[in-house]
């Protein structure tokens, strides 16, 4: 426990927060477009999704590691540094979160524990491509591959997902109920494979 102590100031140095930062802006940008008019309130919940893709894309940033093949010989795990990264991000989604709710007028924000959800498996799907792009791979900045994956997939999703399996539905869907359903089993899909990617690799590659 003191060792990773130790650890939270430099790991908080190394985290990439001016592209976390730049991403919420946007995001916070979209959500303050729900004000703007009857017409823009009617689109809330598609402005409020757009925000959390937005912030998605930042997040996709968080395991940037310039030195990361300088690191890689540590004492420290890798886990424990990927956990401390999350965990230096976790108040900050959070407030952020509070802050996109609270610039959608209350009569055209979306049940808040459902959009919730979809916020926190866009957010853990994120971070959970950046590991995998860590343990699968030798690049030190999984943040710009990752983030345009996720912009396609959610362009994808939208365009051929079917839908007896419907994700992105209307308040007034009947499938509301049922999308968020997945909406969760999305989100422990994405913590369990985020874990089993945040470990060491079993052997590193062989560089010719």
């Amino acid at each position: 426990m003191p060792v990773t102590r130790q650890l939270v100031l430099p790991v908080h140095r190394t985290v990439p927060w001016g592209a976390v930062g730049a991403a919420g802006a946007a995001g916070l940008l979209l959500a303050a477009l729900t004000r703007t008019g009857e017409t823009a309130e009617r689109l809330s919940l598609y402005l409020l999704r757009a925000a959390i893709l937005a912030f998605a894309v930042g997040l996709a940033f968080l395991l940037d590691d310039p030195a990361r093949h300088t690191t890689a010989a540590v004492p420290t795990p890798r886990p424990v540094r990927v956990a401390l990264r999350v965990a230096l991000a976790v108040p900050a989604a959070a407030a952020w979160w509070t802050v996109a709710l609270l610039l959608v007028p209350q009569g055209a924000r979306p049940p808040v524990g459902d959009i919730t959800l979809e916020a926190g498996a866009a957010f853990v799907l994120a971070v959970a491509g950046a590991a995998a792009a860590v343990r699968f791979s030798e690049v030190a900045r999984p943040g710009p591959p990752v983030s345009g994956g996720l912009l396609a997939t959610a362009v994808l999703a939208l365009l051929f997902w079917p839908g007896r399996w419907a994700l992105f539905v209307p308040v007034e869907d009947e499938r509301w109920a049922a999308a968020h359903d997945r909406w969760a089993v999305v989100l422990a899909g994405a913590v369990v494979f985020g874990a089993v990617c945040a470990v060491e690799p079993v052997r590193r590659r062989i560089r010719f």
